[in-house]
Protein backbone atom coordinates (compact mmCIF):
# COMPACT_ATOMS: atom_id res chain seq x y z
CA UNK A 1 0.00 0.00 0.00
CA UNK A 2 2.50 2.37 0.93
CA UNK A 3 4.63 1.60 -2.52
CA UNK A 4 1.31 2.07 -4.36
CA UNK A 5 0.79 5.27 -2.75
CA UNK A 6 4.24 6.92 -2.52
CA UNK A 7 5.44 9.44 -5.14
CA UNK A 8 9.01 8.77 -4.70
CA UNK A 9 11.36 7.51 -2.49
CA UNK A 10 11.19 10.29 0.54
CA UNK A 11 8.17 9.53 0.84
CA UNK A 12 8.39 5.71 0.74
CA UNK A 13 11.03 6.53 3.68
CA UNK A 14 8.59 9.16 5.17
CA UNK A 15 5.77 6.61 5.52
CA UNK A 16 7.66 3.85 6.84
CA UNK A 17 9.12 5.44 9.41
CA UNK A 18 5.03 6.99 10.28
CA UNK A 19 4.38 3.19 10.19
CA UNK A 20 7.44 2.30 12.28
CA UNK A 21 6.21 4.95 15.02
CA UNK A 22 2.87 2.65 15.36
CA UNK A 23 0.87 4.68 12.93
CA UNK A 24 -2.01 2.83 11.74
CA UNK A 25 -1.06 1.85 7.79
CA UNK A 26 -4.77 3.15 6.73
CA UNK A 27 -3.88 6.57 8.19
CA UNK A 28 0.01 6.77 6.95
CA UNK A 29 -1.33 6.54 3.11
CA UNK A 30 -4.51 7.84 3.69
CA UNK A 31 -7.07 5.38 2.78
CA UNK A 32 -8.49 1.88 3.19
CA UNK A 33 -9.43 -0.87 1.16
CA UNK A 34 -12.98 -1.66 1.82
CA UNK A 35 -15.51 -4.07 -0.45
CA UNK A 36 -13.66 -2.99 -3.69
CA UNK A 37 -13.67 1.11 -2.98
CA UNK A 38 -10.46 3.07 -2.23
CA UNK A 39 -11.48 4.27 0.81
CA UNK A 40 -9.88 7.78 2.36
CA UNK A 41 -8.97 7.63 6.11
CA UNK A 42 -7.58 10.63 7.25
CA UNK A 43 -5.70 10.59 10.49
CA UNK A 44 -7.74 10.02 13.88
CA UNK A 45 -10.52 8.49 12.15
CA UNK A 46 -11.18 5.01 12.77
CA UNK A 47 -10.76 2.42 10.22
CA UNK A 48 -12.82 0.37 8.86
CA UNK A 49 -12.78 -3.02 9.33
CA UNK A 50 -12.44 -6.01 6.70
CA UNK A 51 -15.18 -8.17 9.20
CA UNK A 52 -17.74 -4.66 8.78
CA UNK A 53 -17.74 -5.69 4.55
CA UNK A 54 -20.04 -9.51 6.55
CA UNK A 55 -22.37 -6.25 7.87
CA UNK A 56 -22.51 -4.27 4.29
CA UNK A 57 -23.14 -8.44 2.31
CA UNK A 58 -25.92 -8.87 4.61
CA UNK A 59 -27.48 -5.18 4.39
CA UNK A 60 -27.72 -5.92 0.33
CA UNK A 61 -29.17 -9.09 1.19
CA UNK A 62 -31.35 -7.35 2.85
CA UNK A 63 -32.14 -4.66 0.18
CA UNK A 64 -35.14 -4.44 -1.61
CA UNK A 65 -33.71 -3.47 -5.41
CA UNK A 66 -36.88 -3.05 -6.77
CA UNK A 67 -36.92 0.47 -6.23
CA UNK A 68 -34.63 3.11 -4.89
CA UNK A 69 -33.62 2.65 -1.39
CA UNK A 70 -33.11 5.23 1.46
CA UNK A 71 -30.19 4.46 3.61
CA UNK A 72 -28.75 5.77 6.95
CA UNK A 73 -25.18 5.23 8.01
CA UNK A 74 -25.02 6.14 11.88
CA UNK A 75 -21.84 6.24 13.81
CA UNK A 76 -20.27 6.39 10.22
CA UNK A 77 -16.50 6.97 10.52
CA UNK A 78 -14.68 7.87 7.10
CA UNK A 79 -18.36 6.47 5.46
CA UNK A 80 -17.48 3.43 4.21
CA UNK A 81 -20.33 1.86 4.85
CA UNK A 82 -22.65 3.97 3.34
CA UNK A 83 -20.56 4.49 0.14
CA UNK A 84 -20.32 0.67 0.04
CA UNK A 85 -24.35 0.27 -0.14
CA UNK A 86 -25.00 3.49 -2.09
CA UNK A 87 -22.23 2.13 -4.84
CA UNK A 88 -24.00 -0.88 -4.82
CA UNK A 89 -27.58 -0.14 -4.76
CA UNK A 90 -27.69 2.60 -7.90
CA UNK A 91 -30.46 5.52 -7.17
CA UNK A 92 -30.05 4.87 -3.24
CA UNK A 93 -30.89 7.87 -1.36
CA UNK A 94 -27.59 8.52 1.62
CA UNK A 95 -27.33 9.82 4.62
CA UNK A 96 -24.54 9.34 7.29
CA UNK A 97 -23.95 10.70 10.96
CA UNK A 98 -21.27 10.87 13.23
CA UNK A 99 -20.26 12.88 16.45
CA UNK A 100 -16.46 13.40 15.72
CA UNK A 101 -16.37 16.34 13.27
CA UNK A 102 -12.98 15.02 11.58
CA UNK A 103 -15.03 11.94 10.83
CA UNK A 104 -17.32 13.89 9.81
CA UNK A 105 -14.91 15.93 6.90
CA UNK A 106 -13.85 12.62 6.21
CA UNK A 107 -17.35 10.71 5.29
CA UNK A 108 -18.34 13.97 3.13
CA UNK A 109 -15.09 13.19 1.19
CA UNK A 110 -16.16 9.60 0.16
CA UNK A 111 -19.61 10.14 -0.30
CA UNK A 112 -20.17 13.16 -2.18
CA UNK A 113 -19.61 11.27 -5.74
CA UNK A 114 -22.71 9.10 -4.36
CA UNK A 115 -24.80 12.25 -3.38
CA UNK A 116 -24.94 11.27 -0.16
CA UNK A 117 -25.01 14.05 2.40
CA UNK A 118 -23.40 13.68 6.03
CA UNK A 119 -24.39 15.04 9.62
CA UNK A 120 -22.31 15.99 12.70
CA UNK A 121 -24.37 15.11 16.11
CA UNK A 122 -25.26 12.43 18.38
CA UNK A 123 -26.36 9.39 16.59
CA UNK A 124 -30.18 10.21 15.07
CA UNK A 125 -30.35 13.85 16.12
CA UNK A 126 -28.59 15.49 13.68
CA UNK A 127 -30.95 13.85 10.77
CA UNK A 128 -33.59 15.66 9.15
CA UNK A 129 -37.03 15.06 10.41
CA UNK A 130 -38.49 14.10 6.86
CA UNK A 131 -36.45 10.77 6.62
CA UNK A 132 -38.50 9.80 10.07
CA UNK A 133 -40.55 6.49 8.78
CA UNK A 134 -38.37 6.08 5.40
CA UNK A 135 -35.08 4.47 6.07
CA UNK A 136 -34.85 1.50 4.18
CA UNK A 137 -31.59 0.30 5.36
CA UNK A 138 -29.95 1.49 8.94
CA UNK A 139 -26.53 0.48 9.16
CA UNK A 140 -24.72 1.39 12.53
CA UNK A 141 -21.27 0.77 13.73
CA UNK A 142 -21.86 1.43 16.57
CA UNK A 143 -18.39 1.02 19.51
CA UNK A 144 -18.92 -2.34 21.44
CA UNK A 145 -15.44 -2.67 23.28
CA UNK A 146 -16.41 -2.72 27.22
CA UNK A 147 -14.58 0.47 28.67
CA UNK A 148 -12.22 -1.83 30.99
CA UNK A 149 -11.26 -3.54 27.79
CA UNK A 150 -10.41 -0.52 25.71
CA UNK A 151 -6.67 -0.53 27.48
CA UNK A 152 -6.33 -4.01 26.03
CA UNK A 153 -6.93 -3.14 22.29
CA UNK A 154 -3.93 -3.03 19.87
CA UNK A 155 -2.21 0.36 20.02
CA UNK A 156 -3.10 1.30 16.66
CA UNK A 157 -6.55 1.65 17.52
CA UNK A 158 -5.83 2.76 21.40
CA UNK A 159 -3.66 5.44 20.68
CA UNK A 160 -4.60 6.73 16.87
CA UNK A 161 -9.00 5.98 16.85
CA UNK A 162 -11.09 8.36 18.75
CA UNK A 163 -12.24 6.91 21.89
CA UNK A 164 -15.61 7.42 21.32
CA UNK A 165 -15.68 5.07 17.85
CA UNK A 166 -14.34 2.44 20.72
CA UNK A 167 -15.91 2.36 23.88
CA UNK A 168 -19.13 0.87 24.14
CA UNK A 169 -19.78 1.40 28.11
CA UNK A 170 -19.57 -1.48 30.88
CA UNK A 171 -21.15 -4.20 28.88
CA UNK A 172 -20.28 -2.32 25.20
CA UNK A 173 -23.45 -2.26 24.21
CA UNK A 174 -25.02 1.69 25.40
CA UNK A 175 -24.83 3.31 22.13
CA UNK A 176 -26.15 -0.54 20.72
CA UNK A 177 -28.99 0.30 23.08
CA UNK A 178 -30.03 3.71 22.31
CA UNK A 179 -29.89 2.94 18.20
CA UNK A 180 -32.39 0.15 18.60
CA UNK A 181 -34.55 1.48 21.00
CA UNK A 182 -34.89 5.10 18.94
CA UNK A 183 -34.45 2.67 15.51
CA UNK A 184 -38.55 1.71 15.01
CA UNK A 185 -39.45 6.11 14.49
CA UNK A 186 -37.20 6.23 11.29
CA UNK A 187 -37.42 2.77 9.87
CA UNK A 188 -39.84 2.34 7.09
CA UNK A 189 -42.20 -0.80 7.65
CA UNK A 190 -39.81 -3.77 6.45
CA UNK A 191 -36.99 -1.88 7.07
CA UNK A 192 -33.43 -3.07 8.56
CA UNK A 193 -31.17 -2.13 11.40
CA UNK A 194 -27.54 -4.00 11.42
CA UNK A 195 -25.21 -3.75 13.87
CA UNK A 196 -21.61 -5.46 14.34
CA UNK A 197 -21.12 -6.76 17.77
CA UNK A 198 -18.92 -9.41 19.38
CA UNK A 199 -19.91 -13.28 19.80
CA UNK A 200 -20.58 -13.03 23.50
CA UNK A 201 -22.17 -10.08 23.09
CA UNK A 202 -24.54 -11.32 20.91
CA UNK A 203 -27.59 -12.29 22.87
CA UNK A 204 -27.23 -9.57 24.67
CA UNK A 205 -28.00 -7.37 21.50
CA UNK A 206 -30.72 -9.47 20.10
CA UNK A 207 -32.76 -8.54 23.41
CA UNK A 208 -31.83 -5.20 22.63
CA UNK A 209 -32.95 -5.19 19.00
CA UNK A 210 -36.38 -6.96 21.03
CA UNK A 211 -36.74 -4.62 23.30
CA UNK A 212 -37.08 -1.22 20.66
CA UNK A 213 -39.46 -3.99 18.94
CA UNK A 214 -37.74 -4.87 16.26
CA UNK A 215 -37.71 -8.61 14.54
CA UNK A 216 -34.14 -9.71 15.87
CA UNK A 217 -32.02 -11.86 14.19
CA UNK A 218 -28.05 -12.91 14.27
CA UNK A 219 -25.82 -13.71 11.21
CA UNK A 220 -22.40 -14.95 11.82
CA UNK A 221 -19.00 -15.26 9.69
CA UNK A 222 -16.50 -18.22 11.12
CA UNK A 223 -13.98 -16.95 7.83
CA UNK A 224 -14.41 -13.21 8.83
CA UNK A 225 -15.26 -13.97 12.69
CA UNK A 226 -18.05 -11.18 12.26
CA UNK A 227 -21.37 -11.26 13.82
CA UNK A 228 -24.23 -9.14 12.77
CA UNK A 229 -27.60 -8.58 14.50
CA UNK A 230 -30.59 -6.89 12.40
CA UNK A 231 -33.51 -5.92 13.65
CA UNK A 232 -36.65 -5.74 11.65
CA UNK A 233 -39.20 -3.13 11.81
CA UNK A 234 -42.61 -5.13 11.21
CA UNK A 235 -45.21 -3.71 9.13
CA UNK A 236 -48.43 -2.39 10.98
CA UNK A 237 -50.34 -5.34 12.04
CA UNK A 238 -47.36 -7.51 12.08
CA UNK A 239 -45.52 -9.17 14.92
CA UNK A 240 -42.06 -8.41 16.08
CA UNK A 241 -39.80 -8.90 18.16
CA UNK A 242 -40.15 -8.02 22.02
CA UNK A 243 -44.21 -7.30 21.28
Amino acid sequence: MILATAEGPAEIAAMVERRVSGLPLEHVVGWAEFCGLKVAVDTGVFVPRRRTEFLVRQALAAADTARPLVIVDLCCGSGALGAALASALPGAELHAADIEPAAVACARRNVAALGGRVYEGDLFAPLPSGLRGRVDILTANVPYVPTDEVGLLPPEARDHEPLVALDGGSDGLDIMRRVALAAPDWLAPGGTLLVETSERQAAAALAAMSAGGLRAGLVTSEELYANVVTGVRQARGGLSGGS
